[in-house]
């Protein structure tokens, strides 16, 4: 079932498209903290975000620049706001879409599908979505995805590509040097403690999907990756 996260603070409306959504097998999470939609995002791991503009604290195009750093799953925005400004704004800041209110119920469906079915089903182009597989591990490196025991987490670009070489390479110790050229340009003027903060970002990322794995510090070295069962 494809999750959807809706950040809309008119509750009453926010409600009618949820139970519209699950009539068509949509998981609908409602957001609740205004103040943290990125944490609720990570929570989720939404497969695609319906986004209002005006919200409380920051508006709905603060928050879809902090979506796209982190996912580059579909995000439609959902606004009364009906300016060129508004929309070309919306879609430079990294929506995918632009449905103005007062909406129909159906036509908001039709493009949750469309869009559902261009990234993930029917219409997908796997060519697209490199993956690095290890066990029940699975990575999806254009979505941001790390996923294992049917669970999901979001990730940030950078501990993408730490979870990508980590498992490429696993269970083979990887040096300081080799992750931070992977991850950064010029790795001279990453600070020392940049690194381990990332590794302990991507441990708790793997305990999120309960993966059986072990990031192990090696002193002097680097980092190795063991995953349970596999040699």
């Amino acid at each position: 079932m494809y999750r959807i996260l809706l950040v809309e603070d008119d509750q009453s409306l926010a409600k009618v498209l949820s139970d519209h959504l699950k009539k068509y097998n949509y998981d609908c999470f409602i957001s609740s903290d205004f103040e943290d939609i990125e944490s609720e995002f990570k929570q989720i791991s939404p497969h695609l975000v319906l986004l209002d503009i005006n919200l409380p604290k920051y508006d709905g195009f603060y928050w879809c620049r902090k979506i796209r750093q982190l996912s580059n799953c579909p995000i439609i925005i959902l606004s009364a706001r009906n300016g060129d400004f508004e929309q070309v704004f919306g879609i430079e800041n990294g929506a995918d879409d632009y449905i103005l209110k007062p909406f129909s119920l159906d036509v908001v469906v039709a493009k949750i599908n469309g869009y559902i079915r261009r990234t993930y089903g029917d219409y997908a182009t796997d060519k697209s979505e490199r993956t690095v597989s290890r066990g029940d591990i699975k990575l999806y490196m254009e979505s941001l995805i790390l996923e294992s025991s049917q669970l999901q987490a979001a990730l940030t670009k950078k501990e993408m590509l730490l979870a990508s070489i980590l498992l490429e390479h696993s269970p083979k110790v990887l040096s300081r040097e080799t992750l931070l050229a992977k991850i950064w340009d010029d790795e001279s003027f990453v600070e020392d403690n940049t690194l381990n903060v990332n590794i302990a970002r991507l441990r708790k990322k793997f305990e999120e999907i309960e993966a059986k794995v072990n990031i192990e510090a090696v002193r002097g070295i680097g980092y190795r990756l063991f995953i349970e069962g596999i040699e």
